[in-house]
């Protein structure tokens, strides 16, 4: 039996992790260290500023980020 495929904002994890070298939960801490309040679009603006990920590879891990803290 075929495994199931990822679907939603994990699905671009794979090369998330290839194209930027480090592994989700590296980006997530970044999320986690933000103050409590800010938002998904200030969440995006970070990690695109500071550390020059892509729009969709941003926004995939700030909305399942945001997702499993439910936010």
């Amino acid at each position: 039996m075929a495994a199931e495929k990822v679907k939603g904002p994990a699905s671009y994890f794979p090369s998330i992790e290839k194209t930027y070298g480090q592994p989700i939960d590296h980006w997530r801490a970044f999320l986690d260290a933000m103050p409590v309040g800010t938002k998904h679009g200030e969440m995006v603006a970070m990690l695109k500023n500071d550390h020059a990920m892509g729009h969709g590879h941003a926004s995939a891990i700030v909305a399942y980020h945001r997702a499993e803290r439910g936010l």
